[in-house]
């Protein structure tokens, strides 16, 4: 089959875009409105875009209803930019259900960490909070917003982009030095409403069965190997 986004003429019960880029980690975001107030949101369209130094960015579609001229933005989005920063914690399988929790829309006056459950911890760079139970947590400065147009004339992608100044790893979620994914699962989007775990990895040498030479630092080496192919 082949269809036109555009169109939307796919002919099939469900958009299938989201299907065809998978899977999607899950930035499971925390910020801090002006007010103090800690929001905790999950965005399925997130990522790293570079490693030296690191970027990371997470994606959210705002909407405005006929008393606004302007679409609304997500309050992640306000926050990280009001504030200038932002914490990118990793989503696991153990906490998929605070997870869905946190993506319900409630008042900005509500404490979404505090609603779901969870432990704020501190950060080392950034005032705001980072998510004591994810195993993984990535102190962002805001570098940039950058907005995409929409199909819909009240709608615009707001696509949030922080500069990692800190990292946070939990000593539990290391084996053997490396981070162990099978241990800790991170949870990750599919299509429709499917998610997805990692509970199996598998390792893969270069094209040419490269190594890691002594004194070469592990990504950049593998990211050099991959750009050569």
């Amino acid at each position: 089959m082949f269809y036109e986004p555009k169109n939307d003429d796919h002919g099939l019960p469900y958009n299938p875009f989201k299907a065809c880029v998978v899977p999607r980690p899950i930035g499971w975001i925390t910020s801090l409105s002006h007010n103090g107030i800690v929001n905790l949101a999950p965005f399925s369209i997130s990522n790293q875009l570079s490693y030296d130094p690191p970027f990371v960015f997470f994606s959210g579609s705002g909407t405005s209803d006929e008393r606004e001229a302007e679409p609304r933005r997500k309050d992640s989005v306000v926050n990280a930019e009001d504030t200038g920063e932002f914490v990118y914690n990793m989503a696991t399988y153990a906490l998929k259900d605070q997870v869905n929790l946190s993506s319900m829309h409630v008042p900005k006056d509500v404490d979404e960490m505090e609603m779901c459950g969870l432990t704020p911890a501190p950060c080392n760079l950034v005032k705001c909070p980072r998510v004591a139970e994810s195993p993984v947590n990535l102190e962002c400065k805001h570098h940039a917003t950058l907005s995409l147009p929409s199909n819909r004339s009240k709608g615009v992608h707001h696509v949030v982009i922080g500069e990692v100044v800190g990292i946070h790893i939990n000593d539990n979620a290391l084996t053997d030095g490396r981070v162990d994914w099978v241990k800790i699962q991170p949870l990750a989007r599919m299509g429709y409403m499917d998610y997805t775990s990692v509970t199996e990895v598998f390792t893969m040498p270069g094209p040419k069965g490269e190594e890691v030479r002594p004194g070469q630092i592990g990504e950049h080496a593998s990211s050099k190997l991959w750009d050569k192919v």
